[in-house]
């Protein structure tokens, strides 16, 4: 039997580790409670504030596709692909409590035929890329319907 590998973020501090709810860890601006992903640390987001404070918070776990397309070509370093490297979709989803619009992969086996604008989304963790004792992971976005029937309360 192989080895259990360890599972690591393959960017601290992004997200949580939660395997039944992970989230994406972005700020909220204590002035104006504009919200930002990635989390800000040094001025707020919106031009309209001139907050300096933030208070890290757990983004929404849903949301719609805005827009979408596909990576047919590996992307330069820093990213790790897979090898052979595999196309994958990519979507921009509008997260459903902040209004706001945060890009990512979708997961393994969903392409872009499968995609519409205004479709429904989750969070879920996936790997993006491993060695010989870790697993890296990264967020990806997975249709609704694919798990849930379509449901939108989570």
């Amino acid at each position: 039997m192989p080895p259990v590998k360890t599972r690591l973020p393959a960017i601290e501090g992004w997200f949580t580790l939660d395997e039944d709810a992970p989230a994406l860890l972005g700020s909220r601006c204590t002035t104006c409670g504009n919200f930002a992903f990635p989390k800000e640390t040094f001025f707020c987001r919106n031009p309209e504030c001139q907050g300096k404070e933030f208070a890290e918070t757990e983004l929404s776990r849903t949301g719609t596709i805005w827009s979408y397309t596909d990576a047919r070509y590996q992307p330069p370093k820093p990213y790790e692909a897979a090898d052979p490297y595999v196309p994958f979709a990519i979507a921009a989803v509008e997260l459903r409590a902040e209004r706001m619009v945060v890009m990512g992969q979708v997961v393994p086996g969903v392409g872009v035929d499968e995609l519409t604008v205004g479709s429904e989304v989750e969070l879920v963790l996936d790997t993006l890329y491993e060695d010989d004792d870790h697993e890296y992971l990264v967020w990806k976005w997975r249709p609704r319907s694919a798990t849930t029937g379509g449901r939108a309360d989570a």
